[in-house]
């Protein structure tokens, strides 16, 4: 009797922290459509059904866009309005933001639009004075005060309740979307402290934004969906197109660029992408920016905060600044990831590690003490960044376009020519620079802590305000020798000929892709935020430069370095093998090892089987025709042969230890004195991949990738000689490349 007929339940699922098998779950994938296929033309519930079964993606991505994009309106408007709140209060309503409540307010003056008698800073609350060194030290200590509050807060819960909610979480859903199963890093209670958290960690000042994150809390929401439906909960392959198409819905709203998003989901994280999946994705960050965009969280009808307009157009000469830029980036870039995962390693290997909370806390004191003082890091970095962008109008108030006007100037307000700079200028630059030197600096520091952080938002400062300063010494230059050859032929005296804020926007882009190595995702995601469309081949051109200058220091971008850091088992499609070894020397057992732990086919007792599973920690079984002849027929899973015979004990009768277990289609002759035999074909893998002992490692490297295989048997002329697992694969080419093999291991 095979009463494997019916499958029992928990058969074919993965263990925490394992491998899935990409072609095992493509061919039940497969075979459960056919199925499904067949059985619509028997009746027309059975038709619905398959309907209803082709269509469940679309709804699933329809959810994830609705949801994620939900949660990032509500994620903005809170990140607002706790910022603010460390500076005072809106008195009229306190739920407003300081924007918020002085909208509402008839006093405000177009030229004091941030001041307005409903809001208040705290000092002038409690103790009626508003200017004065008392009331400055008094908001000073407060602003401190709820920074630390917030931090306390965020790291707390991430502690108690979802430790898995730490980081930014790109590192780690690369390598689930490769393949790997962390349990509960997508869970109900990550995406909730997630949500909560970032709120908090965001609003407490620290250098870091919320756009990683987002990406990680988009995922949530994928895997929260695919329980609903049998066919992505059962099928770890199906679940991961899912979440790459989740991820993209996560871009889409943390810059409010669905394309870009889409770009980034194949560029960057996921490691299997198919045409389906393409078309889901860019569903699923429709879905998400258009329910972004129906929340207004910034109130400016558009997805983004950074949204610019430029009236001039670039020039050839520019180039060699954009360059420029692009070679900082890159240098900058190689620096971060550098110092960032020494910090780290240190944080692993040393005391450091055991105190997260303080760490927290201590970080936050330090920032914040130092940002107060900087009117450019006391604000929200997103908020520093959309200045930095911005081109000075006629209507602005900030100190960044503190230009000395000519008094008989008439020219159409939008086009003001380049006139020379004036105190506030200088005064915004120093600030400007001391602001860049704490950013580059404390963001080390800050990236990796036990809450949630993002990347892109502070590395997008670093660069948006080394731009800006470039951008103004070009601007400069060009208007006090605009004779010089190289200004002669696109700078007339009087004209608009450089815009900083542009130089800001490649800064930008420059050290975003140095940091993470995007190069046609970062250029589309950057002119999504800004809708900068002419602006498209200096963001290339920068781009391009930074990849360039920092993989001549390293291949890695951060998040394959915290990859490397964290063990994760991820062989990454990018690299290349070189060495010319073959599958013999990789393969196990090794010349002094026991020989390798296998089944025959049907000489094997049950209790021989319970005996090997408790022994070894293998996760799967070559199976046999015999000790001798050691032919291959197949292979079978630890976990599917432990259901198996736990059932066949509790279902099947005569079923004892002595009972032989057979993986052929006739069961074998034995005596009538044995006891009943137990046949286990269903559950026996008749097809495994396997490599004969002198195929090239380069050709067995890239079918571990393509294929996505957890383990491939090595044959000799049909006789099995040993077998190659992905963490051999990988520890092999540790070994290969000078590193500790035992690195790899996930610790």
């Amino acid at each position: 009797m095979d009463f494997l007929d019916e499958p029992f339940p928990d058969v074919s699922t993965y263990e925490d922290f394992h491998t899935i098998d990409w072609l095992r779950e493509k061919s039940r994938d497969t075979d459960r459509h056919r199925k499904i296929t067949s059985k619509s033309k028997e009746s027309l519930w059975e038709l619905i059904k398959s309907l209803l079964d082709a269509w469940s993606g679309w709804v699933v991505m329809l959810l994830i866009g609705l949801l994620s994009g939900t949660l990032a309106g509500v994620i903005d408007l809170a990140v607002d309005w706790m910022t603010d709140l460390k500076e005072g209060v809106c008195l009229s309503a306190f739920w407003y933001s300081h924007e918020q409540c002085c909208w509402t307010s008839n006093e405000t003056t177009f030229d004091d639009r941030d001041k307005c008698p409903q809001w208040q800073k705290w000092a002038e609350l409690m103790t009626g004075h508003a200017e004065g060194a008392g009331a400055y030290v008094l908001n000073y200590f407060l602003y401190i005060l709820w920074a630390l509050l917030f931090s306390f807060l965020a790291v707390s819960l991430v502690r108690v309740f979802a430790p898995y909610a730490c980081g930014s979480g790109i590192p780690e859903i690369k390598t689930i979307l490769s393949g790997f199963i962390i349990r509960g890093y997508l869970g109900k209670w990550t995406l909730l402290i997630k949500t909560v958290t970032l709120v908090l960690a965001v609003s407490s000042g620290l250098s870091l934004g919320k756009e990683g994150p987002l990406v990680h809390v988009a995922c949530c929401c994928g895997n929260l969906f695919c329980s609903l439906f049998s066919k992505y909960s059962k099928n770890e392959g199906k679940r991961r197109e899912v979440l790459s198409a989740a991820a993209a819905a996560g871009v889409s709203v943390a810059f409010g660029a669905p394309i870009g998003g889409v770009l980034f989901s194949l560029e960057e994280v996921s490691y299997y992408f198919p045409l389906k999946t393409l078309w889901r994705s860019f569903f699923a960050a429709l879905v998400a920016a258009f329910t972004l965009r129906s929340i207004n969280p910034f109130g400016n009808s558009r997805l983004v905060l950074f949204y610019v307009e430029y009236h001039t157009p670039w020039y050839m000469a520019e180039l060699v600044p954009f360059i420029l830029l692009g070679v900082f980036g890159g240098l900058w870039g190689t620096l971060f990831i550098r110092a960032n995962i020494a910090w780290c390693r240190r944080r692993k290997t040393t005391q450091l590690g055991k105190y997260p909370v303080l760490e927290v806390i201590a970080v936050t004191g330090i920032t914040a003490v130092l940002a107060y003082p900087n009117p450019y890091t006391r604000r929200s970095t997103s908020e520093l960044i959309s200045e930095l962008f911005n081109d000075c109008g006629a209507l602005e108030s900030s100190q960044l376009c503190d230009y000395i006007n000519n008094p008989n100037m008439s020219r159409p307000v939008d086009d003001i020519p380049d006139r020379p700079a004036g105190p506030g200028v200088y005064s915004a630059l120093w600030q400007l620079a001391l602001a860049l030197i704490f950013k580059i600096v404390i963001t080390i520091f800050t990236f990796g802590m036990k809450i949630p952080s993002g990347l892109f938002i502070p590395s997008m400062a670093v660069g948006a305000i080394a731009g800006r300063i470039v951008g103004i010494a070009v601007e400069q230059m060009a208007y006090h020798h605009h004779d010089w050859i190289i200004f002669k032929n696109w700078c007339r005296p009087g004209a608009d000929c450089v815009t900083p804020g542009l130089y800001a926007m490649v800064g930008a882009a420059a050290c975003l892709g140095g940091v993470t190595r995007m190069t046609v995702s970062l250029v589309v995601i950057m002119f999504e935020l800004t809708g900068g469309l002419e602006y498209i081949v200096p963001l290339m051109a920068a781009a391009v430069t930074s990849k360039w200058v920092a993989d001549a220091f390293g291949k890695e971008g951060i998040y394959e370095s915290h990859i490397l850091l964290n063990g994760y088992p991820y062989l990454d499609v990018r690299d290349e093998f070189t060495h010319r070894t073959l599958a013999t020397d990789v393969m196990r057992p090794r010349r002094n090892d026991p020989p390798l732990a296998v089944l025959t086919q049907d000489s094997t007792t049950v209790e021989d089987v319970e005996t090997l599973i408790k022994d070894t920690d293998y996760n799967g079984f070559p199976v046999v025709v015999s000790r001798e002849s050691e032919r291959l027929i197949g292979f079978v899973q630890r976990r599917d042969l432990t259901l198996a015979i736990k059932n066949a004990r509790q279902k099947q009768d005569g079923v004892v230890s002595s009972s032989v277990v057979y993986f052929t289609e006739d069961a074998p002759q034995l005596p009538a004195s044995n006891p009943q035999p137990l046949k286990l074909r269903r559950i026996l893998n008749l097809s495994p991949f396997t490599v004969t002992d002198h195929t090239p490692m380069e050709t067995v490297v890239d079918i571990f990738r393509k294929l996505g295989l957890r383990q491939c048997l090595v044959t000799r002329s049909g006789r099995l000689l040993g077998i190659i697992t992905k963490k051999d694969v990988l520890r092999h080419m540790a070994q290969m490349m000078n590193q500790d093999p035992e690195s790899i291991m996930f610790n």
